[in-house]
Formats: structure tokens, sequence, C-alpha cells
């Protein structure tokens, strides 16, 4: 499979997917509002309207589920061990030619997210000249503060944009100490390709392993990493009550 793309066209979207997941089995095919969450994913994809999108498979039944609603599905080794190595190994498939040169990973979990939030991750490209993007968002909810499975980007900011910074670090604890806002990490990245291939390529590193975040693999190596601010966290969906509240939120709209 190869997409045709015009010179300016360097950006393509890319939503990893397998039915594996422990808490939430075959969660990609999971009903939301009339169709499976993968297709949900993939339509907030094609509404930010930033590049083609494309989702990365590891079974046949999720490539028919986004093929059956008219997207693009490439399949891959379903031994994959992250969503990363998926992308990276699609990527040689619908590109060989290699004209995308930007590549936003968007994990197939998100169904509720925003347009705006995919727009922004590009924005740390455009303006910081990062190696990486991201996204976050402000919180002062404690218990969001304290739990370990949201995950906290500490960032300097830029200057004058308060909604642009450098990551300096990401964790699972709440940082940084003191008074002031935490930031959200939302788990989407845009990667300049050069960057995903050497990312890929490198073993875990200690503070990933010891942190359980990919990220921080990019952090020890010496890549940077600017982080876009954002509004919202759009509802990632792990568990059966997170399910049911992604139906209640699509039924609404």
């Amino acid at each position: 499979m190869s997409l045709k793309t015009s010179s300016a066209a360097t950006t393509v979207v890319m939503i990893p997917a397998r039915l594996g997941a422990s808490r939430l089995p075959n969660k990609p095919l999971a009903e939301l509002a009339g169709v499976p969450m993968i297709v949900q994913v993939w339509r907030r994809a094609i509404e930010a309207a930033v590049g083609p999108v494309v989702v990365a498979c590891a079974e046949a039944a999720i490539a028919d589920a986004i093929l059956a609603h008219g997207g693009k599905a490439v399949l891959t080794d379903p031994a994959l061990p992250s969503g990363t190595d998926r992308i990276r190994a699609a990527l040689d498939q619908i590109d060989p030619e290699r004209h995308f040169q930007r590549i936003i990973n968007l994990q197939g979990d998100l169904p509720t997210i925003e347009p705006a939030v995919l727009q922004a991750v590009l924005r740390p490209f455009d303006e910081l000249d990062s190696d990486i993007g991201t996204v976050a968002a402000a919180t002062t909810d404690p218990v969001d503060r304290a739990d370990p499975n949201v995950v906290k980007a500490v960032i300097a900011f830029s200057g004058v944009k308060s909604n642009l910074g450098r990551a300096l670090y990401f964790t699972r604890a709440t940082a940084p100490y003191g008074s002031g806002p935490v930031y959200h990490h939302i788990g989407i990245y845009a990667y300049r390709r050069p960057v995903l291939e050497r990312f890929a390529a490198m073993p875990p590193s200690p503070l990933e392993r010891r942190e359980r975040l990919e990220q921080l693999r990019a952090l020890e190596a010496g890549l940077s990493i600017g982080v876009a601010l954002v509004d919202t966290v759009p509802l990632g969906v792990d568990t059966p009550e997170q399910l049911e509240r992604a139906r209640i939120l699509l039924t609404r709209q």
C-alpha cells in the first residue's frame, strides 16, 4: 500500500491499534455511537485535516472495520512491542518513497479527542524546531495530581509564549513541587521521520523502565520534546467504566 502525496503534503496521522489490551480486550472494536471505537478515533483525525490518516493494525478485524467505513489501514506484525514500533513498520509500507516527513502518533483509544488537539501537536515543530511534539493540559484537580496513571509533564516555557514550552521530564509523581499548575500529559506525539526511525531503533532506557514512560527514552538520548498546551484532556478508554462514559459523550454530540 502506498499513498500518493503532493510535495506539500508532508504530514501523516498514524493510529496504532491491537486487540490484546489487558484491561479491555478487543477495545478497538467496542461499539461507540453505532460504530467501532477505532472508527470514531479515525473520524476525529480526519476532522483535524492535518494530513492523510492511516490505521496501523495488528489484526485483520481492525483493518476490516476501518476499510468498511472508507478509511485506510495497513496490517503489521502482531508481535511488535509498542505502538511506536507499529507505526514505524506501517510507515515503510505506505510510504517507501519517504514523502511523509512529519508523523503524528495518535492512540487508538481517544474517541473524544478534539481536532484542535491534533493540530496543536505540530506547533513545537514550527515554533520551537523540536525533534518531537506533544501536548498537555493544566490541571488543579487534586485527584489527577496524585494519580500515578496521570502522567505529568514538567515544562520550561518559551519566553512570552506561555502555552508552548520544552519538556524537561515526564513522571507519574506529582511534579513540579510547590504552588502552581501541574500539567497533565496527553500521549499524542508528532515525530520528524528521522527522529522516529532513530527512536524506534533505541533500546529502552533506564528512566523509561523505571517510570514506564516511553518518552523518557527520547529525553535520555538528548532529543528535544516540545509541548503545546491545550484546553482539555480527551477521555482515554482503558476500562469498561470509561467506555460507558465515552458512549454517553458521543451520544450527546
